[in-house]
């Protein structure tokens, strides 16, 4: 029997399971990859870490695990094609040396799996896959569970139920969760490219009819590149020669970050929001993306998701402290993982997905409203601030870890 069984061993998943292992509970943890193998979200995507995921991460021992340099976004640059007015953020005006640090997600998995592997209390089942769940007909103190890896199908049993496992989640369509989800109309291409000018801790966002273009710094000289492509272009695109890609990029973007030298192969993801109806059922809860999968623009989606890890390990570790070996799926333990988490992600949420439907949207009535938004965004402090602390990963109820990198 399991404290906690949590089913994704991704960012969130693994995340959650090193942040469990400090409170000395019996976790395990469902992973479809085998020992020496990384689950494929951690490709050559380009992660976007907010200040208080940093902090986090840091005092969870895991940045310190990176083999390869981050690269810090000291300044943010936003604006639109087609309208006037762009937005300008820099970190030091805000007594920061930077808003975050961008790491490929490759490096990243590298490191949490170095991570985990100092965890002697965790228990790993890889490879596994969730196969469903089982209807004990007792009296609801725990889940079970069934899995299958290389030797067949096994009953696990825990505590509480915690589905990591992605956007198309098996455990949330088990538990019975809907969710509902919006097409925004746009791939994404993802993949590095260099500059024939130094990379200099700037984040550019060019918003266009088809979604993003953006340009990350990263730690080895060249920029993280997401570029938003409409449905209908999208095979066309991917059978663009090399030098053809990098024009069509340019010529979106412009030339604000030097002249595009040479890119890497790309990969295509669709832009897709898929939200859960609920986060909790009966000793279960939904985290990262398999509670909420978000629109990239604006880099929430992998930092929303940590703060939901954290809070509720956060939750757990109150609990017991208050009352010694409180039990982790306890009905007051979800409740106040839902309230924690409310104003968070309801105001993400919202950020992410009407920036993405506003700036994307070609209508011409709308480009003076989007002008203005800029232009006021640049002037009024009020307004900078507010984006501000979202782009540090500051929103609602933040975990302790977030706002300390101690351990």
């Amino acid at each position: 029997m399991h404290d906690v069984l949590i089913v994704g061993g991704g960012l969130v998943g693994s995340s959650l399971a090193i942040a469990l292992d400090r409170l000395g509970l019996d976790v395990g943890l469902v992973e479809a990859s085998p020992p020496g193998g990384l689950p494929p979200v951690f490709d050559e995507r380009n992660l976007s870490f907010a200040e208080a995921t940093v902090n986090a991460l840091t005092a969870l021992g895991v940045m310190q695990k990176l083999r390869t340099p981050t690269g810090a976004i000291q300044r943010i640059h936003v604006s639109r094609q087609g309208d006037f007015g762009r937005v300008l953020l820099d970190a030091r005006q805000y007594q920061r040396e930077a808003f975050g640090q961008v790491v490929v997600a490759r490096d990243f998995g590298e490191a949490l799996e170095a991570r985990l592997a100092e965890l002697a209390r965790l228990v790993r089942y890889r490879p596994a896959r969730f196969a469903g769940l089982v209807d004990d007909g007792v009296d609801g103190s725990f889940r079970s569970v069934r899995v299958i890896d290389e030797s067949g199908e096994r009953i696990l049993r825990a505590r509480l139920l915690v589905a990591a496992d992605g956007t198309r989640s098996g455990v949330r369509e088990a538990l019975g969760i809907g969710t509902v989800e919006h097409d925004y109309g746009h791939h994404l291409f993802v993949t590095r490219l260099r500059t024939d000018r130094a990379v200099d801790g700037s984040a550019f966002e060019r918003l266009t009819d088809a979604g993003p273009t953006a340009l990350l710094p990263r730690g080895d000289r060249h920029y993280g590149l997401i570029h938003g492509v409409a449905n209908d272009e999208v095979e066309a695109v991917k059978a663009l020669a090399p030098d053809a890609f990098l024009q069509r990029v340019q010529s979106v973007f412009g030339w604000r970050a030097g002249r595009f030298i040479v890119a890497g192969a790309p990969s295509v993801y669709p832009a897709v929001r898929v939200l859960a109806d609920r986060l909790v059922a009966p000793r279960a809860v939904l985290m990262g993306n398999a509670a909420q999968t978000i629109h990239p623009i604006g880099a929430q989606g992998f930092n929303l998701g940590l703060r939901d890890a954290l809070t509720l390990a956060e939750l757990i570790e109150v609990a017991r402290v208050a009352h010694a070996g409180a039990d982790c799926g306890a009905p007051d333990v979800l409740d106040a993982y839902v309230a924690r988490r409310r104003e968070d992600r309801e105001r993400t949420l919202t950020f992410s997905d009407g920036l993405a439907r506003l700036t994307s949207n070609p209508a011409p009535l709308l480009r003076p409203l989007r002008s203005l938004g800029l232009f006021a965004i640049g002037r009024l402090p009020s307004v900078q601030s507010a984006l501000v602390g979202g782009a540090l990963g500051y929103r609602g109820d933040v975990p302790a870890l977030c706002r300390s990198a101690r351990p």
